[in-house]
């Protein structure tokens, strides 16, 4: 209904904007001009901007007046998230910017009127929550009143570098102690936010997220990158379906790679370092479920067969290899830890990563078994090589019959050679490290 001052209730508005969303004519745009097409961007940019807004003055009114606990018995954030399909973050999200927005009204009613994007007022009501407690309550006003100003000229990531400013504009005898201050409460508020998560998607992936205080962040940004760095394959300049790697896949190998250089030097505690050990009863389909009870894999985790194999070879594992009616083979022939004299005689004889142009040192390197004991291969200096985990991959055998892959074989001296796949070259001739040559 609409009332004296020709303004319309909230639910009349919110009714009218649904309706007028659903009768937009999509096919009408198809003689736009770009110019066209510019402008309607940029509007829906801006009245989305005022619907985000009014959606959270609308959670910080729920929040405020513990709407959800009264009428439903419930926290307002579980309220939510049942009732609009939002996750407990999502939902969690919302109501804490419609609570901070509601401490600021000057910079709710600008986002509301669409001087300033929900992203910049976020940013906005974190720089004048950081402000001095003790600073009058004009002096908050007039940081409003500026803020909002400057988002016409700066976007979020801008605004939230303000803090200072502000206080060298409307404080400035206080400003270098309270930066200080700020300074010190930021680390201290860092420290106790952080985390770090796994998660299992349950499609073959693990993703993880995590924050921490930037002096450690640095460092860890520092290793990784080290670690990055020396991950130039010699593979991406060879095989022409090799792709090449983007910079945050390279980031996640030098991470990767951290985590092999621990695995190899054994460098961890024993809880989290030790890779484990089990005796393995192999015919091939109990593999997956042996490797979940060593807990190299977790349970109801789906892994192709190739990564369950090197997951498996990677592992200190002692298969006993069954035949027919538990039949033993050979119990011990394949043990499949590398005892200590055949690693070195290994390191010696190929002295870093087999693979040609990989450069990685001997620590930095995996024993990969050249007949799998899958298939029958046992811990010996003829059938080892020294590999980098990214070529021990590349080159780890197929259970495929006829799978067009690199192999890795020993020549008759004892020195490793690659082949390439039929597609990166049709005579597959044999490939050694330069450092043979140089020998």
């Amino acid at each position: 209904m609409e009332t004296t001052t020709g303004l319309i209730s909230t639910s009349e508005a919110l009714a009218e904007i649904e309706r007028l969303l659903g009768a937009v004519d999509h096919s009408g745009r198809g003689l736009a001009t770009d110019a066209e097409r510019l402008e309607l961007l940029q509007t829906a940019v801006r009245v989305t901007g005022q619907g985000t807004a009014l959606v959270q003055q609308l959670a910080g009114e729920v929040v405020a007046t513990e709407a959800a606990e009264h009428a439903h018995g419930t926290s307002a954030g579980s309220w939510l998230a049942e009732t609009t399909q939002l996750t407990r973050k999502e939902a969690s999200a919302l109501l804490y910017a419609g609570r901070d927005l509601s401490r600021f009204p000057a910079v709710a009613w600008a986002t509301i009127d669409g001087q300033v994007l929900p992203q910049q007022a976020r940013a906005i009501t974190r720089v004048l929550a950081d402000l001095p407690d003790d600073l009058p309550a004009s002096v908050i006003g007039d940081a409003e009143q500026l803020m909002v100003e400057y988002a016409g000229q700066f976007n979020s990531a801008e605004l939230s570098q303000l803090s200072r400013h502000l206080l060298e504009v409307l404080a400035p005898e206080i400003a270098e102690a309270s930066d200080a201050e700020r300074l010190e409460r930021e680390y201290q508020q860092a420290v106790r936010n952080r985390h770090l998560d796994f998660q299992h998607d349950g499609h073959g992936t693990t993703t993880f997220r995590g924050a921490l205080p930037t002096v450690d962040g640095e460092a860890l940004i520092r290793l990784v990158d080290s670690y990055a760095a020396q991950e130039k394959r010699a593979l991406e300049a060879i095989d022409p379906l090799q792709p090449i790697p983007t910079r945050s896949q390279r980031q996640a190998d030098g991470l990767m790679a951290i985590v092999h250089h621990h695995a190899q030097e054994a460098l961890a505690p024993n809880h989290g370092g030790d890779r484990p050990r089990v005796v393995v009863m192999v015919d091939y389909e109990k593999l997956k479920q042996d490797c979940i009870d060593a807990h190299l894999l977790s349970l109801g985790e789906s892994i192709s067969a190739a990564a369950l194999r090197q997951l498996a070879c990677d592992a200190d594992l002692l298969p006993a290899v069954m035949n027919g009616p538990s039949e033993p083979l050979d119990v011990g022939r394949t043990q499949r830890l590398v005892t200590g004299p055949i690693r070195a005689a290994l390191e010696l004889r190929d002295r870093g990563c087999a693979f040609p142009g990989c450069n990685k040192p001997p620590s930095a390197c995996q024993a990969h078994h050249i007949i799998p004991w899958w298939m029958g291969g046992v811990t010996a200096l003829w059938n080892l090589v020294l590999l980098c985990p990214h070529h021990h991959n590349i080159v780890e055998p197929s259970r495929l019959p006829g799978a067009d892959r690199w192999t890795i074989e020993l020549r008759p001296d004892g020195i490793p050679q690659v082949r390439a796949p039929s597609y990166v070259d049709r005579t597959r001739a044999p490939r050694i490290h330069t450092r043979f040559l140089s020998a």
